[in-house]
């Protein structure tokens, strides 16, 4: 029995996990069957994701849906995005701990350590195995395949790096270690990694150049420098644009926003540290229990599709995740990529990230 089929049944049963957080009532009119359908005869296809994905016109989320069902007759695309504090991810990891259901078919925006944390948190799958099912998967760019299982597929990417007011500074950082210099005392902003993507990536870039063995060394003397690490990506860029530092670390598409804001683009400058910036691949997986399989692999596909690559991504702000996928516009023109693109892969992560993370938040509270 599908677990979706299943609340039906039991009614109130379980009800409470559930409140607030299917968007316009996926259980009761998106849970199909893959044959049956509803008494209408459409299928509903039930996408969960973070908030900015689909709000406004121009989100990634009402694109998707507008294409995709114009393109499946019968078909309605429905988004839902969590109301509570958490991520998505971690709502449905919860779920699945208690035996609730889980009422989505797609989730987009996952991140490889959360999907280290579901594999280490679970006994049981969440994800189907479906890259092998996916006639786009193999575009997907080289060194950008984050599970080794096939279930989690990348859509876009974001390259983190620091981004730096070069009318306020004369010299930019060129290298990791430049960042422990003196004449860069104070100017650096970060995000918490216990919390922030961004804040998490540049952690991990850290780990991935000074080595598991000496990332708190090099912490240390960032601390000693007086890096100050806020909450959120919004809060730290808040700052840097209000002027508290000259330097935050953000994405290497910064410049796309304040080119088409009229902003100065010298208060924005890239700076890709020993000619790196970390990719931070978001990937998207199919839930091992919807109840409409082949319309979730058909809707991964369709996002890995060149005309999907095309467009998605860039109303993301992100990159193309495919080799097929190209940049326009604006885009095109001020959006930048590192010369070596590095990440962490699955493997590297599984069984270290919680306590690299771990170790980080230690050291930075006693300082």
């Amino acid at each position: 029995m599908k677990r979706r089929h299943y609340l039906r049944a039991a009614g109130a049963t379980g009800a409470f996990a559930l409140a607030g957080c299917t968007g316009d009532g996926g259980s009761e009119n998106g849970g199909t069957n893959a044959t049956t359908g509803t008494a209408s005869g459409t299928r509903t296809l039930t996408i969960a994701t973070y908030p900015t994905y689909v709000d406004g016109k121009s989100s990634p989320g009402a694109w998707l849906k507008r294409k995709f069902e114009a393109t499946h007759d019968g078909v309605t695309v429905e988004w839902t995005t969590p109301t509570s504090g958490s991520s998505n991810v971690a709502e449905y990891v919860r779920r699945e701990q208690r035996g609730a259901a889980i009422d989505a078919d797609v989730y987009a925006g996952l991140n490889t350590d959360e999907l280290v944390q579901i594999d280490r948190e679970l006994d049981a799958p969440l994800f189907a195995t479906v890259r092998d099912d996916l006639s786009h998967a193999g575009d997907v760019k080289e060194g950008l395949t984050v599970d080794p299982k096939g279930r989690a597929v990348p859509y876009d990417t974001g390259y983190i790096t620091p981004v730096v007011d070069a009318t306020t500074l004369d010299t930019v950082p060129e290298t990791f270690d430049d960042l422990l210099a003196a004449r860069y005392r104070g100017d650096l902003l970060m995000e918490n990694a216990q919390g922030s993507d961004t804040g998490k990536a540049f952690l991990l870039h850290t780990i991935h150049e000074k080595g598991a063995d000496g990332y708190l060394d090099y912490w240390r003397g960032l601390l000693d420098n007086d890096v100050r690490v806020l909450d959120t990506w919004q809060a730290a860029y808040n700052a840097y644009t209000a002027g508290e530092a000259p330097m935050v670390v953000s994405y290497s598409n910064d410049q796309v926003y304040a080119a088409n804001q009229g902003k100065n683009l010298d208060a924005y400058e890239i700076v890709f540290l020993n000619g790196e910036g970390y990719a931070n691949p978001e990937s998207m997986a199919v839930f091992a229990d919807s109840d409409v399989p082949d319309l979730a692999r058909a809707f991964v596909d369709f996002v890995l599709s060149p005309k999907a690559q095309d467009v998605v991504p860039q109303r993301n702000y992100q990159f193309p995740a495919t080799t097929t996928g190209s940049l326009s516009g604006t885009y095109a023109e001020y959006a930048q990529t590192p010369p070596s693109p590095v990440t962490l892969t699955y493997d590297d992560l599984v069984g270290n990230v919680s306590e690299w993370v771990e170790q980080w938040s230690r050291l930075v509270a006693r300082n």
